[in-house]
């Protein structure tokens, strides 16, 4: 049964149930179940082997380490709300904010400060726009459109102080390794960026539906009524951003952002310094997730001493430190069924199947476009950039290897695919968090943003079809 055309089968069954019970984790749950039961197919050697799967994947040092930094920082925002952190950076921006056009240039002028992780993005700055949107003459879908544009599209692109670094660079290293290739796994990581035209492209039409067209659900009606009641009604429900009697301190949030940043930064040249060249190299060499873990519990120490000095005290800040990072358990929940989904899927074959079948039926000149293809399929059915990167890198190095074509072209290729997964699928967890916040209903939303979404992929495709031609 392995490697055979029912590895196929766990995926193909993720979507559908998704849709018939718009809720996400059903979907990953069923296929999840498939796929163990096909891995062993007896009563009770099926449940067996989803609870190793789950739990085998849970453990593993990234994982474990993503998931206490997605619970933390989402309780560290939730302070800085409490705290009137968010509060007072409305009061300080709103001010200046008077347009739909301003409030989108800020999305854009906010990645200078939260590029390091597209969920540290949205659980940043969706509550915010939120908020201003009240006054303003936009729509949720556009706000959350140009979050998105600027998340993960943008995080893959940045080779220091992100939580995607050490990940992309491992699963690069350990590809190239495989088929017997030799070379910096960093080097060969940092030259295949430019080869991520999904990023490229999406980014370009962001740009041109943030500021030159309208982009709204048809069912989405725009702001009316009484601005500030409005305001006031939103304030209310957005994650408990803040209650009637909250002070207004923009430094409440501005200075656990800053510290969160620069000791992100600070740290990553220091845990890669004592092995490295030069400065650039001691980024390259730093374990960049682990690092900004690190800044994470440094930023929620320094912020509850100066929260503390501000005689707000413990009981409070301990409720509402849970009470943030509770409302992405269900965001976490699904990290833990993708992961133990991929890793199933693997174990039966998936990759030795697609690749038994593809090296040889395709020309060298197209592999890397069809990867993208491919991926963007196969990411779009399990959410996550993370996920299908783990399954497609051994697939595309080997094909790319195998067939002679242009490594670092077929490398992009398979993290453009992911980067379009990430963005479009309705089972990617940065949507499903955005949705969450925005109050959008997920399947009308990802709807709503299909169209760019594979107005992009087209280009990228025939982008990637002209570099092969030209790099062959």
């Amino acid at each position: 049964m392995e490697g055979s055309w029912v590895s196929l089968l766990p995926f193909l069954v993720v979507i559908p149930i998704s849709i018939l019970s718009k809720q996400v984790q059903p979907g990953l749950f069923a296929g999840l179940i498939l796929g163990c039961y096909l891995k062993h197919p007896d009563l009770f050697g099926g449940v067996k082997t989803l609870v190793f799967y789950l739990v085998d994947n849970l453990i593993k040092l990234n994982n474990i380490r993503i998931i206490i930094f997605l619970y933390v920082f989402a309780g560290l925002i939730r302070l800085t709300k409490m705290t009137g952190g968010i509060k007072g950076f409305v009061d300080l921006v709103g001010r200046k904010v008077k347009t739909g056009r301003a409030a989108i240039l800020l999305i854009w002028i906010s990645t200078i400060g939260t590029f390091n992780n597209p969920n540290f993005r949205i659980v940043t700055i969706a509550p915010i726009m939120k908020i201003l949107k009240k006054r303003l003459p936009i729509s949720s879908s556009k706000i959350g459109f140009v979050i998105e544009v600027t998340s993960n599209p943008v995080v893959v692109l940045v080779p220091i102080a992100t939580a995607f670094v050490g990940y992309m660079v491992s699963l690069t290293g350990t590809a190239i390794q495989n088929v017997g290739l030799k070379g910096s796994p960093y080097s060969v990581y940092i030259k295949s960026i430019p080869f991520n035209f999904f990023s490229l492209t999406i980014i370009a039409i962001g740009i041109y539906y943030s500021f030159f067209k309208e982009f709204s659900n048809s069912t989405e009606s725009l702001n009316s009524g009484d601005p500030n009641a409005l305001e006031e009604e939103e304030l209310q429900k957005c994650l408990k951003a803040y209650e009637r009697d909250t002070p207004s301190k923009p430094w409440n949030l501005i200075l656990p952002i800053g510290i969160v940043l620069m000791t992100t930064i600070f740290l990553s040249w220091w845990d890669g310094h004592t092995q490295a060249s030069n400065f650039m190299d001691a980024f390259i060499r730093a374990d960049a997730l682990g690092v900004m873990l690190e800044a994470l519990f440094i930023t929620l120490i320094l912020s509850l001493i100066f929260f503390l000095a501000q005689r707000f005290s413990i009981p409070n800040l301990v409720t509402h430190f849970i009470e943030g990072g509770n409302e992405l358990v269900s965001v976490i929940l699904m990290l833990a069924l993708v992961w133990a989904l991929s890793a199933v899927s693997e174990d039966l074959g998936f990759s030795r199947y697609i690749a038994s079948h593809l090296i040889g039926l395709i020309p060298p000149t197209f592999i890397a476009p069809v990867v993208f293809v491919l991926g963007s399929i196969l990411t779009y059915f399990i959410g996550s950039s993370w996920g299908a990167w783990g399954l497609l890198m051994p697939l595309g190095v080997t094909l790319a290897h195998e067939a002679g074509s242009n490594l670092l072209l077929v490398i992009g290729a398979v993290f453009a695919s992911g980067t379009f997964g990430a963005f479009a699928s309705p089972l990617s967890d940065n949507t499903i968090t955005l949705c969450t916040i925005l109050d959008l209903p997920l399947m009308e939303y990802t709807r709503s943003k299909l169209k760019p979404s594979l107005l992009a992929a087209g280009i990228t495709t025939v982008l990637f079809g002209v570099a092969s031609l030209i790099m062959k």
